[in-house]
C-alpha cells in the first residue's frame, strides 16, 4: 500500500510531519482528517517494501464477490448512492488488491461511467453473467433488487460448492495419507529389508520381488516419475484446450459411474438457478441462453444451448427443444413446458433448481458413504500385499534355521 509524507496541523494548532499509509490520496487525506488534521501537504513516498509481496498473495476470490454483492446490495436498497457505497466498502475491506479494483470503479462511476460497463474490465473477476444482470438493472431502475436477487443466488451457490467440497475432504485425506504411507514403506522400510535377505541369501517369492523392484525404480528414478506427471498433466491440460480434446475429455467425464452423474447434477443446478435469475431481472430468453452458454463448464451443454437458442429463435417452443436434448431429464423440459404456459418461467425454474440441489446433495452423502468401504478395500488389498512381501521372506528364512 503507498505510504505518503505530510505535514499538517494537529487539534492544538501545532504542525506536525509524519508518514500515513493508504490505498490512494484521497483516503490518505481522509485518515488524518478522521485524527482532526489540518492538511498543509501530502507527498506521495513510494509503497512499503512488504506491500507488494503481500498483494501478491492475496487473491480475489468467489467469496470476495459474492460478500461484495450482498454488502452492496444492503446499501443500494438503504438509500446510499453507488459512489457512496463504493467508497464504504472500498474502505471497509482488508484485500488491498480488491480495494484498488473498487477505487477504479468509483472513479469510473464518479467520471459518468456505468456500474456494468466499470465491472466489464475485470472479467476474471466479475462473469458475463454478472454483468449482464447488473447492466438490466441498470436500465430497467431496479439496481436494488437485481442486486439482492444477485447477492442470494451468489450465496447459495456458495453453499452449495461448501457442501459439496467438504464432502470430498474425507475421501481425499485418506487417500493422501495411504500415498504417503505407502511412499515411506517403498523409500525407507524396503531397501533395509532388501539388504538383510541378500545378507541371507534366500531365494524370494514373486510378490516380494515385484515390491523391491517398484521400491528401486521409485528410489533411483524418482524424478522421471515426477517428470512424466508433470508432462501428463501438462499434455492433457494442452489437448482440453483443442475442439477435439475438450468434447472427448468432456464426453468421457460425464460417463465416469457416479462421479458424472454428480457431475451432470452440479451442472444443473448452477444452469436452471443461473437461467431463472437472467430472467427475474427482464433478460430476454435468447440473451440468457447465449449469456449462459458461456459459462457451462461442459461442451456438450453449450452445444445443447446453442442449438435450443436457434430453435427458440425459429419458433419452437422450450419445452419441445429441451425434450430433444438427452443432456437434460425429462422432468427439465416438463418443467419448461409448465412454465410457459403459467408465464412464470423464473419460478418453475427456481423450484427446479431447489429440486435439482437436493438431488446432488443426496447423492453426495450416497457418494461419501460408498467411498469409505471403497477405500477400506483398497487399503486391506494394499496393506495384505506389503505384508506378505514382507513376511513370508522371513518366515523362509526362520523356517530354513530349525
Amino acid at each position: 500500500m503507498p505510504f505518503y509524507s505530510y505535514k499538517a496541523f494537529t487539534p492544538e494548532g501545532k504542525e506536525t510531519r509524519g508518514i500515513v499509509e493508504g490505498p490512494s490520496e484521497d483516503q490518505a487525506v481522509r485518515i488524518l482528517k478522521e485524527k482532526q488534521f489540518v492538511v498543509i501537504s501530502l507527498t506521495h513516498t513510494g509503497e512499503s517494501p512488504f506491500s507488494g509481496v503481500v498483494t501478491k498473495l492475496q487473491r480475489i476470490g468467489f467469496s470476495d464477490i459474492v460478500n461484495f454483492t450482498r454488502q452492496l446490495s444492503t446499501m443500494i436498497t438503504a438509500g446510499l448512492s453507488l459512489p457512496q457505497a463504493l467508497t464504504i466498502l472500498r474502505e471497509q475491506t482488508t484485500n488491498q488488491e480488491f480495494a484498488k479494483i473498487l477505487s477504479d470503479i468509483e472513479h469510473q462511476i464518479v467520471g459518468g461511467g456505468t456500474l456494468a460497463d466499470a465491472l466489464s474490465k475485470y472479467p476474471s473477476h466479475f462473469s458475463s453473467i454478472y454483468i449482464s444482470l447488473i447492466r438490466a438493472g441498470e436500465s430497467s431502475g431496479l439496481m436494488d433488487k437485481v442486486l439482492t436477487r444477485l447477492a442470494e443466488t451468489m450465496e447459495s451457490q456458495r453453499e452449495f460448492r461448501a457442501k459439496v467440497q467438504g464432502a470430498m475432504i474425507y475421501p481425499s485425506i485418506i487417500i493422501v495419507g495411504m500415498i504417503v504411507v505407502a511412499g515411506v514403506m517403498m523409500v525407507v522400510v524396503i531397501p533395509k529389508l532388501t539388504e538383510l535377505y541378500k545378507d541371507f541369501g534366500i531365494s524370494l517369492p514373486l510378490t516380494t520381488r515385484i515390491l523391491i523392484a517398484v521400491s528401486n525404480f521409485i528410489i533411483h528414478f524418482w524424478w522421471l516419475i515426477i517428470l512424466g506427471a508433470g508432462g501428463a498433466v501438462a499434455g492433457i491440460q494442452k489437448w482440453k484446450k483443442t475442439s477435439s480434446g475438450e468434447r472427448i475429455i468432456d464426453t468421457y467425464m460425464l460417463k465416469i459411474p457416479v462421479l458424472g452423474n454428480l457431475q451432470k447434477k452440479v451442472i444443473l443446478v448452477e444452469f436452471t438457478r443461473t437461467l431463472s435469475m437472467l430472467l427475474s431481472a427482464g433478460i430476454h430468453i435468447l440473451d440468457a441462453l447465449k449469456i449462459l452458454k458461456n459459462s457451462l463448464g461442459n461442451v456438450l451443454y453449450r452445444d445443447a444451448i446453442d442449438d435450443i437458442g436457434k430453435k427458440v429463435e425459429k419458433g419452437f417452443t422450450l419445452g419441445d427443444t429441451f425434450q430433444a436434448h438427452k443432456e437434460f431429464p425429462a422432468i427439465v423440459a416438463q418443467m419448461m413446458k409448465v412454465g410457459e404456459e403459467t408465464g412464470k418461467m423464473d419460478d418453475t425454474l427456481l423450484k427446479l433448481s431447489v429440486y435439482f440441489q437436493s438431488e446432488t446433495e443426496n447423492l453426495v452423502k450416497g457418494l461419501t458413504t460408498a467411498i469409505e468401504p471403497i477405500i477400506m478395500v483398497f487399503l486391506g488389498v494394499g496393506v495384505g500385499f506389503i505384508v506378505i512381501s514382507v513376511i513370508t521372506p522371513i518366515y523362509n528364512l526362520t523356517a530354513q534355521f530349525k
